[in-house]
């Protein structure tokens, strides 16, 4: 008897592997917390990813909320905290957001530690920006020509930006029942200029992501609580609230998580944002309008936290990884054409987690990205450590821009360029809540992709593309 294959149905068995590529082994992620050395219960929030030793190796930073911040480091097949110096680990600052980034052009990411001690309004205790010197971890804010701006306000997500393209790093601080914060290493003192660039509003600010949104200068995209989001447009390295003209303020919502990604594989970058307890969006600009094409089950209300997207299985097809706390986390996979299906979780669901936090990164430079997953908040647990189940047979490529210093060009576009796609990534400056992803645009590749190249888009806003002619490796760019 012979069966008729329609193309009804050869769509339905590529959407079947494509959304199982492990159908004999359903689950999509395998537990590896166990290689976390000393993974005590403890209350954690957010997390980046960055060199921490200056080694040439990325390490996890997990910010201690009452608890020691931690720098995870891989080392013989485990992770393993590599810093107890006090002004870094820190415990009793109640550390909730961080990201790094290279503030003063020497070739090296600065750490910023924010603390939040009051949930909102006057904090006790200020923030941190930590810079290695000679061995030791040294706390910039401390030094006194660096004191007149110190924030002492409760805040929640930082972001870095370089606002004018030319490698000079500042610091976005969404505060939360008080002004944002801008902080900028000029003429060698740290000071806040958000006045003077437009930025200094009272907020509820929670998560913020900075890139090539609507301009060719990084523009930054804050999700608000209790009052609508922003949406700078960099204008001459300052900014202009452009929200509402591009119908994302979105006022009636409690903004949470956020992520940057090109969600038709066509070259741009478009706005993933999860809404606490409401209508998760999903913005693409169309029109130079932006156009929420969200639908159940993607945009079903959770309590979120973080949101991540990223390529986990090297399949070509970026997922989307909602955290949430107190219930389910929710996984779903970018499919060509805008669609966003479900893929049903076991490993990694926790059901009951109390999760706060997420970063991903290929730690162990694999080729595979690793997810590391923290809680905090009403509830103590340990760190959790994810890994995509795949076939030896995937392929990948990893594009590493550095700027002109040395350091992650954060904020710079990459676009991965086929004969089946035009894939746009960030170098993540922040993003999630409260976190930061590896400074690296990881890419699967797609049965039968060829003609493979890549963009550059730096900071400044110019380009430079390069012709792929081998795979699974990671290729460093360095900005002329």
């Amino acid at each position: 008897m012979k069966i008729k294959i329609t193309k009804q149905l050869k769509k339905i068995v590529v959407l079947f592997f494509l959304l199982f590529p492990n159908s004999l082994d359903a689950d999509f992620f395998e537990d590896i917390t166990s290689q976390i050395v000393d993974n005590p219960k403890r209350l954690s929030y957010g997390v980046s990813v960055t060199d921490v030793n200056q080694d040439g190796n990325f390490d996890f930073v997990v910010t201690g909320f009452g608890y020691l911040n931690l720098a995870l480091s891989y080392e013989n097949g485990k992770l393993i905290n590599i810093v107890n110096q006090k002004k870094f680990s820190d415990e009793f600052r109640k550390t909730i957001g961080v990201a790094a980034c290279d503030i003063d052009k020497d070739g090296y990411e600065e750490i910023y530690f924010l603390n939040t001690d009051a949930y909102s309004g006057t904090k006790k205790y200020s923030d941190r920006l930590i810079d290695l010197e000679k061995s030791k971890y040294v706390d910039l804010f401390e030094i006194e020509k660096n004191q007149r701006d110190l924030n002492l306000t409760a805040g929640r997500s930082v972001v870095c930006v370089d606002r004018k393209g030319d490698g000079n790093y500042g610091v976005y601080v969404a505060n939360y029942g008080g002004p944002t914060r801008f902080y900028e290493y000029s003429d060698n003192i740290i000071v806040d200029k958000s006045a003077q660039l437009n930025l200094a509003k009272v907020t509820g600010g929670r998560a913020v992501v900075a890139g090539h949104i609507i301009s060719d200068k990084i523009d930054v995209f804050a999700a608000n609580e209790r009052g609508a989001n922003f949406l700078y447009k960099n204008n001459k390295g300052k900014f202009l609230d452009v929200a509402n003209e591009y119908r994302v303020e979105d006022f009636l919502q409690n903004g949470r998580g956020t992520a940057l990604s090109d969600i038709y594989y066509r070259g741009r970058l478009d706005i993933l944002n999860g809404n606490w307890g409401g209508f998760h969006r999903a913005y693409v600009l169309k029109d130079n309008i932006f156009q929420d094409i969200a639908k159940p089950p993607f945009d079903e209300p959770s309590r979120i936290r973080t949101v991540i997207s990223a390529d986990l299985d090297n399949d070509g097809y970026d997922e989307v990884f909602m955290n949430n706390i107190g219930e389910p986390n929710k996984l779903f996979k970018i499919l060509d054409n805008g669609v966003i299906e479900q893929i049903p979780l076991d490993v990694g669901l926790e059901p009951n987690g109390y999760g706060t936090g997420a970063a991903v990164a290929d730690i162990d430079n694999d080729g595979i990205l690793e997810l590391l997953v923290s809680h905090g908040e009403s509830f103590d647990q340990p760190l959790s450590l994810y890994k995509a189940k795949i076939g030896s047979n995937r392929k990948y490529l990893r594009v590493k821009p550095l700027n002109k210093y040395g350091a992650p060009a954060r904020g710079a576009t990459v676009t991965l360029i086929s004969n089946l796609r035009k894939h746009s990534k960030t170098i993540d400056s922040g993003s999630g809540y409260l976190c930061q992803m590896e400074p690296v645009a990881h890419y699967g590749i797609r049965e039968n992709e060829k003609n493979i190249k890549i963009q550059v888009k730096w900071t400044n806003g110019e380009t430079e593309k390069i012709s792929i002619k081998k795979l699974n490796e990671t290729i460093t760019l360095n900005q002329k």
